[in-house]
């Protein structure tokens, strides 16, 4: 059945497979339209809940690096830097002058020894000769080597907290003290809040303030909140903050659970923006219809294009191997003509040798016509043999033959290969150069065979290039071995393609401009005059096959 008659079946299957495809998408989304308003309330609180646990755990995670950041520049001031270095008030203002211009949110610097004395300080405040040893941030940085305080008042008696690290020299403990700007720090933690409801602060594990919030309460007040509420993570509830109405809390431990970051969020204050996406999701199921609808057709049409594409391929290839049908039968017809035409080749041969003999006998040596007669019948056998190769070449192209040897000079071979394409190159404006090393030996090969692979190989990187390139033959001896290279600057194989190359049928031409037998029939010479050939992978561009070939002197033949 040809790919015309097969058209109206194709376009009736796929009127139906769109018709099956709409109704079982579109039903889907219409009951989806329907049960949407119900649901979408729910929904949207579960997305404030999930928004404002996504918030939680970023920012959480931003204020530990804050932290960490704070820390890591302490650490490598303790580890770098000598005490007595360091309780020198010029250098201590040298490295705080450093270090604020490469980072922020440091108030001031300071060095204390191990027992509590501050030797030396670089910032706004007069804390230097204080006694910390009392303190309790010195006595947990003493203890655990870094330390980030709860906020407190202290000597400055303003709310702050600091970062300590502690170090060592000549076995005594000192301790490299820093205060973090709280408005920086609650800066950062605002950042969280968003709307005009949304909260966001920090408090310790007895629910202090850390940070001031928004709405109500200050720092080193207490919260009201029970923070024994909040698990490991992120943990999101309902909670009704001194009798205000119901609000979204996410809670995130930093600081070794010892600070909890709360964001909240009234939900009540966005029901506007619920109306406003469930009508947005109208839009959406209307419009998605729509793209359904067009999708569908357009898909559909796309696929049967392709089938109706591949379909005609499937003729062509019908074609092909009808093609390849006759050239079978043509090479059983070239089987019948080789043997016909041997026979009186056989007979003008032997004849040809009789004439010879009489030409030997001294009556015709004495007549005037003897060197003509004697060159004509070297003009016979000479195109006798060439008769013979001819038939030879035909019956190896029906069927395989044991390769006939000749005295083989692989130079000239290739020299005369390039003289018969030379006409085609030029015409697609293609140089083929030659490197052909002098002085090979003469081998024992096909001459004709071998012709064949130097003309396939050819005209294969010929058809490769098609027209701007050049082409590289080479040849070299390498002990036992002559080898051929030919190399094109062509787009080259794909990988995928290059375990397949000899393949018979198997071609990277386009439809019609290929058989795909002629490097099966190169490698197939090759194995019957005992080389080889193989593709070099290695080059980035274009192709390059190479042929070796056995040294196989004339005399051992």
């Amino acid at each position: 059945m040809g790919l015309y008659v097969r058209q109206p079946i194709y376009l009736r299957l796929r009127k139906k497979i769109v018709l099956v495809i709409l109704i079982f998408s579109l039903i889907p989304m219409i009951f989806l339209g329907v049960t949407i308003y119900h649901r979408f309330a729910e929904i949207f609180m579960k997305r404030i809940e999930d928004q404002l646990r996504y918030r939680a755990l970023s920012k959480a995670e931003a204020l530990e690096i804050f932290l960490k950041e704070r820390t890591a520049i302490l650490s490598a001031i303790a580890d770098t830097h000598s005490l007595d270095h360091l309780k020198d008030h010029q250098n201590l203002a040298r490295i705080f002058d450093a270090i604020t211009k490469r980072t922020y949110g440091l108030i001031d610097l300071g060095i204390i020894d191990c027992d509590g004395r501050h030797l030396a300080y670089a910032g706004p405040f007069s804390l230097e000769g204080l006694d910390y040893s009392q303190q309790a941030w010195f006595m947990e940085v003493m203890s655990k080597g870094e330390y980030v305080s709860d906020v407190y008042t202290g000597y400055r008696r303003t709310p702050h907290f600091i970062i300590a690290v502690r170090g060592y020299q000549n076995g005594c403990a000192w301790a490299i003290r820093a205060t973090i700007d709280p408005d920086v720090f609650s800066r950062l933690v605002r950042i969280a809040q968003t709307g005009t409801s949304g909260d966001a602060f920090i408090i310790n594990k007895s629910g202090v303030y850390q940070t001031a919030p928004r709405f109500s309460g200050e720092i080193l007040g207490e919260s009201g909140l029970d923070t024994n509420r909040f698990g490991e993570g992120v943990t999101v509830s309902r909670y009704s903050l001194k009798g205000e109405k119901t609000r979204y809390l996410a809670g995130a431990w930093l600081k070794n659970r010892e600070w909890l970051l709360v964001i909240s969020q009234d939900a009540g204050s966005d029901m506007d923006e619920l109306v406003a996406t469930r009508n947005l999701e109208f839009m959406i199921i209307f419009f998605g219809s729509l793209i359904i609808i067009l999708t569908t057709i357009l898909s559909t049409r796309l696929i049967f294009r392709h089938l109706e594409e591949a379909d005609r391929g499937v003729s062509e290839l019908n074609a092909q191997l009808i093609q390849a049908d006759k050239m079978g039968a043509l090479g059983k017809m070239a089987t019948g003509i080789a043997h016909e035409i041997n026979n009186p080749l056989a007979v003008i041969g032997e004849k040809a040798g009789w004439i010879r003999d009489l030409l030997e006998e001294e009556e015709f040596k004495q007549s005037e016509n003897y060197q003509e007669m004697h060159k004509s019948i070297q003009k016979i056998e000479e195109y006798v043999d060439r008769a013979r190769k001819i038939t030879h070449g035909m019956l190896g192209f029906a069927r395989r033959m044991e390769p006939r040897l000749d005295d083989v000079d692989v130079n000239l071979v290739i020299n005369q290969t390039v003289e018969l394409l030379s006409s085609h190159a030029r015409m697609s404006n293609i140089e083929i150069k030659t490197d052909l090393q002098p002085n090979l030996p003469i081998i024992a090969s096909d001459q004709s065979q071998l012709q064949q692979v130097f003309l396939n190989l050819i005209t294969n990187s010929i058809d490769a290039v098609e027209k701007d390139g050049e082409i590289e033959i080479r040849t070299w001896q390498s002990n036992s071995t002559i080898s051929v290279s030919i190399k094109d600057n062509g787009p080259g194989i794909p990988l995928d393609f290059q375990p397949r190359i000899f393949d018979p049928f198997f071609t990277t031409k386009g439809p019609g401009k290929g058989t795909g037998l002629g490097l099966s029939i190169t490698y197939s010479i090759l194995q019957k005059l005992g080389g080889s050939i193989y593709l070099d992978a290695s080059v980035k561009e274009g192709a390059l096959f190479v042929v070796n070939l056995p040294i196989i002197l004339p005399e051992k033949k």
